[in-house]
């Protein structure tokens, strides 16, 4: 439990709660944008295993318990939701990332959708959704798809973009030693994020001096690489997780940089922690034309949309921006512009202050 000791006291203070990792980026954002706002939060969160994690979150929260005006439950925080609205009657604000259901049954599908775990994984979203005064989501896809599934009115969700640290991850300069365009790839091995469609892709662009660097592993990482093999890739990179810094420095040094390409109906409704990251670097990004991608970045602007799911499609895109400097620089530059300006800590920790401080006065109302 750690408490900011700031001498400015604000006039709120904010218990964020839960079992996830604090430097986690969602978690860190958040937990720095409500400080850099002036609010006083105070960290009670647990990393042990099994049931101990919840009998410690106990004890750590009995000691502040009077010493707060409002949770907030982290990612990943279903679970965590249900234990605080047991330990507290203030304002619960729950920061739904993901519908556990959605990721492990729907998206997944490691989960057989008439099985036991799969309707308890959908009760558990359901209570934490329900139990929770308000829901943040990262898109209004993503909203809208909660309020249908589990039955819960707009007005008590939020949506609040991902975003990413400006002190973390950030523009550096980039060196070519080699007429190669250098096109980075990183994240977790999942349906949603069409890896096999990115190895496809750079199959077609054999030929045309572009390498790529896959870095990342997970659920179909046997299945990506028996592909590669199968249809004798020789321009791609397979990298396992790398140290976080690392990983920052190769996105921003890179030419450009890939989002997701799946075609699983979540794909449609994320916009990736990566996508954020080469907005935040100024690295080039092409990304699947998606309904959540729409929210936030426009085609040719901050972004060069591919269709979904279309190797092809995605292999014209990168030529394309290998061979036009012009779109390159300018999708780099306005996509830098576009975080500077709304996706900070300082600016979404703006935005989920407002979203507090009304529920704060809700309550007080009613006091």
């Amino acid at each position: 439990m750690q408490v900011n000791n700031d001498s400015h006291r604000s006039a709120i203070t904010v218990c964020y709660f839960g079992i996830g990792d604090p430097t986690y980026s969602r978690n860190r954002i958040f937990i720095k944008g409500l400080r850099a706002n002036g609010v006083t939060v105070i960290e009670c969160m647990s990393r042990l295993s099994g049931l101990q994690k919840y009998l410690d979150l106990i004890k750590k929260h009995w000691k502040l318990r009077h010493h707060y005006d409002a949770i907030m439950v982290g990612y990943p925080g279903q679970q965590s939701v249900l234990l605080a609205r047991i330990l507290t009657g203030k304002p619960i604000i729950f920061d739904a990332l993901v519908s556990l259901y959605d990721s492990l049954v729907c998206d997944r599908a490691v989960i057989s959708p008439r099985s036991i775990r799969a309707y308890y994984f959908w009760l558990i979203d359901w209570l934490s959704f329900h139990l929770a005064d308000h829901i943040i989501v990262d898109t209004n896809e993503h909203g809208t798809y909660f309020a249908k599934t589990f039955k819960i009115h707009s007005k008590k969700i939020t949506r609040i973009f991902i975003g990413s640290d400006d002190e973390v991850v950030f523009p550096l300069p980039r060196t070519h030693h080699d007429d190669t365009f250098t096109v980075h790839f990183h994240g977790g091995f999942n349906p949603l994020q069409g890896v096999d469609v990115i190895v496809r892709a750079a199959k077609i662009l054999e030929r045309d001096q572009i390498s790529f660097t896959i870095i990342g592993d997970g659920q179909t990482f046997k299945e990506v690489h028996a592909l590669a093999e199968k249809i004798g890739v020789s321009n791609v990179s397979f990298i396992n997780r790398v140290p976080y810094e690392e990983l920052r420095v190769r996105l921003a040094t890179a030419d450009m940089s890939l989002g997701i390409f799946g075609s699983t109906e979540k794909a449609k409704r994320v916009i990736p922690n990566k996508v954020y990251e080469a907005l935040a670097t100024g690295t080039p990004i092409v990304t699947a034309d998606t309904p959540a991608i729409a929210e936030l970045l426009t085609d040719r602007e901050q972004v060069l949309l591919s269709a979904i799911g279309d190797e092809n499609n995605l292999a014209e895109k990168i030529r394309e921006l290998k061979m036009d400097e012009g779109l390159r620089t300018r999708i780099a530059r306005r996509g830098y512009e576009l975080f500077t300006a709304r996706l900070t800590p300082a600016v979404l920790g703006r935005e989920l202050l407002s979203v507090i401080m009304s529920l704060i006065h809700d309550a007080s109302r009613y006091r």
